[in-house]
């Protein structure tokens, strides 16, 4: 059965309290960066703003824990706190449903409901659940996206650490699977390690052997890198000829490289500045309709603060963004589910495991 995307429910603002709600309180900032007093921060759903006279809108780009601006055009753009200039009109209220002219969508998505009873087994996501039918659903989900949608992907270094994951993803890049991809330093450096030495922190990344010397190999590959000048200099010379990063960069897939207090080097495409990369990260954020984070926590949380529940296409069509994450740690996978997104799954398993079997289940479906 063909992938179809789940209605959206739009609000009826002609019944209830909602016909008679007043339109929203619009504050001037005081000065940059600052919000008023009695800000209304954004969460993950669609939120309609009341600007009057029946008029209610919802910003075409959303994020949490922002603030909504009315702009003179009337348009309303969602910042960050750091974006905010002195001066702007900052849309207040700390009320849901209308009463302060803010409605949060909750219930925008006709989303099946698993559960039907009042008491059952198994309800939390744990070791021993089954996931068949999440992999089979990500399966028509991918197969839709990837003529449709923007898939982003947020990588730990774990998936370039085995040689047959490291292949798989670089083949779900090159058959289209990948539009976009957020990662560290580690992730690019260890894929280079693999690519030069065959090895992931000194470890034979097939063989699981550590050779002599390996713990130079990752600063080795970095220097090499740098020498060079950047990665795309070293994959156009032959220097780093297999991978992920490779496959990325051949193929003109956009990539974010988020720097930490902790990196090596780092890379030469890395960025070194928290804000600036969390704008990178973002701008490719607000393209995805399908997120999936795989053995990174700080990313994978990172990327969800960023992504809504919704997106808004260019046709005013109203559809969810989804966001999975691939984890061996509960807490990891459950961090984001818990975040009270209908979107949100999470698949509790071996991140090296999970992509050589979507890898191999989308080969599978094609033939």
């Amino acid at each position: 059965m063909p992938f179809i995307l789940p209605t959206y429910r739009h609000p009826d603002f002609s019944t209830g309290e909602l016909s008679h709600a007043p339109a929203v309180s619009f504050v001037r900032s005081p000065r940059d960066g600052v919000a008023p007093d009695s800000y209304h921060a954004t969460s993950i759903y669609p939120e309609y703003f009341h600007l009057g006279s029946g008029r209610w809108v919802l910003p075409r780009e959303s994020r949490m824990d922002c603030v909504a601006v009315l702009q003179a055009d009337g348009a309303l753009v969602v910042k960050e706190f750091r974006n905010i200039r002195a001066g702007e009109q900052v849309a207040c209220g700390r009320h849901e449903n209308g009463e302060d002219g803010i409605f949060v969508h909750t219930g925008a998505f006709d989303f099946m409901d698993s559960s039907s009873e009042k008491f059952a087994f198994r309800s939390r996501i744990t070791r021993e659940t089954s996931f068949s039918i999440d992999y089979d659903e990500l399966y028509d989900l991918l197969e839709f996206e990837r003529e449709y949608g923007f898939i982003l992907w947020v990588l730990g270094p774990a998936v370039v650490f085995d040689r047959d994951a490291r292949n798989a993803f670089a083949e779900l890049v090159h058959r289209g699977y990948v539009h976009g991809l957020l990662a560290g330093n580690a992730l690019a450096t260890h894929d280079v390690e693999a690519a030069i030495f065959s090895t992931g922190l000194g470890q034979d990344i097939y063989s699981k052997r550590t050779v002599p010397l390996g713990h130079y190999h990752h600063l080795d590959a970095i220097n090499a890198v740098r020498r060079i000048g950047s990665l795309k200099a070293a994959i156009d010379g032959g220097s780093v000829s297999s991978g992920v990063m490779k496959a990325v960069i051949d193929r003109g897939v956009p990539f974010v490289l988020a720097g930490s207090i902790r990196d090596d080097g780092p890379l030469p495409e890395v960025t070194g500045n928290a804000y600036e990369a969390q704008d990178r990260m973002r701008a490719l954020t607000r393209k995805s309709t399908t997120v999936i984070a795989m053995a990174t926590q700080l990313h994978a949380i990172a990327t969800g603060n960023m992504a809504p529940s919704y997106r808004v296409e260019s046709d005013g069509t109203v559809r969810p963004v989804y966001f999975y994450t691939v984890d061996m740690s509960e807490f990891a996978v459950n961090k984001l589910a818990n975040r009270g997104s209908l979107t949100a799954r999470s698949i509790l398993t071996n991140v090296q495991d999970f992509v050589v079997t979507v890898e191999r289940g989308l080969r599978m479906r094609q033939g």
